[in-house]
């Protein structure tokens, strides 16, 4: 992944690498791990910090790599690379996810939109807390950050979901 042409992007992901070691030395005692049926908050964090490595990749139509990403895509790369398989599709990984309220959102979490009105859900974003997601908008455009609590996505928002 880190060769020519790519040196911001590994510098970025050098800088997150330190960061979580730093953060492992830092422990006094093991997190306790989560009860049956009980979400891994753990994974939820390493999906919103993987994703907020990812800003400033291009767009890419169908692109489900560091290449290049569609929204799906993105949502996608980051739940596989924590080891999580999920649907294709935007469509589908609202399908298939389990339903979070918007109220209580946790970063990691889907957020899925109904962009245009004779579609069904049509785009997904990663939840990075704050009211904030991470996101692979549309052709031109890269990855970046949006404001889930007003403005153009706060109207197209139709609900949240979680794998992990």
């Amino acid at each position: 992944m880190c060769g020519p042409g790519s040196g911001a992007y590994c510098a970025r992901a050098g800088a997150l690498l330190c960061v979580f070691v730093l953060a492992g030395g830092c422990a006094t005692h093991p997190a306790a791990p989560p009860r049956p049926g009980e979400p891994a908050a753990g994974q939820g964090s390493a999906i919103a910090v993987l994703a907020a490595s990812l800003v400033g990749t291009p767009y890419h139509f169908g692109g489900a790599d560091a290449a290049g990403f569609d929204c799906s895509g993105l949502a996608l790369y980051v739940h596989q690379r924590i080891g999580l398989t999920i649907p294709r599709t935007a469509a589908a990984q609202q399908r298939a996810a389990l339903p979070v309220p918007l109220a209580e959102l946790a970063p990691g979490d889907l957020v899925f939109f109904r962009i245009h009105a004779w579609r069904g859900i049509d785009h997904v974003g990663i939840y990075a807390g704050a009211g904030r997601f991470i996101h692979s908008p549309r052709p031109g455009q890269a990855v970046t950050y949006a404001d889930l609590t007003r403005g153009f996505y706060a109207r197209h928002v139709r609900g949240a979901g979680r794998f992990w």
